[in-house]
């Protein structure tokens, strides 16, 4: 059976309910706890639940995600400039760099993402469950993803997204919608759902009258800066 209590507990102890990070504790804290928990766990999918399934790769992208940036900290972003330039190369290599073994393959983020959660799962939620260490990412939950309430999770997820406004406002008067890039970079999954990307949105708006597929999209500027805790 799955145990994702150790990984909830390093969440408790260095999230806070922003999905800001204590990067600099962690570090020097608990490292090494998170190698040994990210060692510990299956390295293969074989004979899992499709709950159990998305519930390890939800959390086993996450905390990829912070074991890479703890050990690269201090940093301001996972997208580096040089001379005051973003530096592609290197933000590639953050995603494609191989960081696990999963059924006798050497797994990257992007591999867990494009070619498992979202060709297996066809869940556009994932969306907003997975974490890049950015303000622009949807929050980090300060808590595991467990397989028996891991749907809730997501639809609890998919409503704090859409109801920040940071991430998505909706302008009534001029007939606006102003979202997230997610939705631009990621709209075959959630057009598999909805014929219009403010038709998804509209469905947790609950504004009267919703976004149709009339409505103008505008996309917001996308936050790379750290999800850090300030201080």
């Amino acid at each position: 059976m799955l145990d994702f209590t150790f990984w909830n507990t390093l969440l408790q102890t260095y999230v806070d309910d922003q999905g800001r990070v204590d990067y600099a504790r962690w570090q020097q804290q608990a490292l090494p706890d998170l190698d040994v928990w990210l060692a510990s766990l299956p390295n293969t999918l074989d004979g899992l639940a499709a709950e159990d399934s998305l519930a390890l790769l939800l959390n086993l992208y996450n905390a990829l995600t912070i074991q890479q940036v703890l050990k690269r900290y201090p940093i301001d972003s996972i997208l580096p400039k040089v001379l005051g330039l973003p530096n592609w190369l290197a933000f590639r290599q953050f995603f494609n760099r191989s960081l696990y073994p999963l059924d006798e393959k050497s797994v990257s983020l992007d591999h867990l993402e494009h070619d498992l959660l979202r060709p297996q799962f066809k869940e556009p939620r994932i969306h907003f469950a997975l974490v890049c260490a950015s303000e622009g990412c949807p929050i980090l939950r300060n808590e595991a993803y467990w397989p028996d309430i891991v749907e809730a999770q997501l639809e609890t997820d998919a409503h704090r997204f859409i109801h920040n406004p940071a991430k998505v406002r909706y302008d009534s008067d001029a007939g606006v919608l102003y979202c997230s890039k997610i939705f631009k970079w990621y709209s075959t999954d959630f057009l598999r759902v909805a014929p219009s990307i403010p038709d998804y949105i509209g469905t947790y708006l609950n504004l009267s009258p919703p976004p149709s597929a009339l409505t103008e999209v505008r996309y917001l500027p996308y936050d790379w800066s750290l999800n850090r805790q300030p201080g």
